[in-house]
């Protein structure tokens, strides 16, 4: 691919956006820094994953031609953002809160390569059904989602069975908008 004549750096932990960039075909290597995730309370929801993106990328060393790739998304319902479930009693509220309505999925994604960097974010939108308790419970206690975003994974059985449609990017939904990342990094690439 043209893309790999460019060292490329990942910079996330999320186990959803490596498998995505390995399996649409890119190499990488994990260049991991740590941050403390916090942001401005004026921002809102769909400006968070962006500043995220950004304020990761700030974090991680890189040299000569490497291009980071970092990225964040958030779950956003009226106005509300839904970060990751700290157990199975927010996760059920988190569920119930989204059951049978629509909400947001924003991701923001920062390319960085010298002292060039570009940010984006990518939003969806997805419709779920109405969900009954028991089956928000069996999500729960058999796939522990405690590691997402609004406390669900659309390539789960919850989506399986539980998203209606969505409109916009599938991917974006499971973690990271690959269709755009490709347009995006080949414009930043050849700049």
């Amino acid at each position: 691919m043209f893309i790999q004549e460019t060292p490329l750096l990942l910079g996330s932990k999320s186990p959803r956006r490596q498998s995505l960039l390995k399996e649409a075909g890119f190499l990488f290597e994990l260049r991991l820094g740590d941050i403390d995730e916090a942001f401005p309370a004026s921002l809102k929801g769909e400006e968070v994953p962006g500043f995220l993106a950004s304020l990761k990328s700030d974090h991680i060393q890189i040299s000569g031609k490497e291009c980071l790739i970092t990225a964040d998304t958030v779950v956003c319902c009226d106005d509300i953002i839904l970060n990751k479930a700290a157990d199975a009693a927010e996760a059920r509220e988190m569920l119930k809160m989204l059951s049978g309505r629509a909400h947001w999925v924003h991701t923001g994604v920062c390319l960085r390569q010298g002292t060039k960097k570009q940010v984006f974010t990518e939003s969806t939108e997805v419709f779920f059904r109405h969900l009954h308790m028991d089956e928000i419970d069996y999500y729960i206690t058999h796939y522990q989602p405690f590691d997402k975003a609004g406390a669900y994974g659309i390539q789960e059985w919850i989506g399986y069975v539980g998203v209606e449609r969505i409109e916009g990017c599938y991917y974006n939904v499971v973690g990271f908008p690959l269709s755009r990342f490709v347009v995006e990094l080949r414009k930043f690439l050849a700049e």
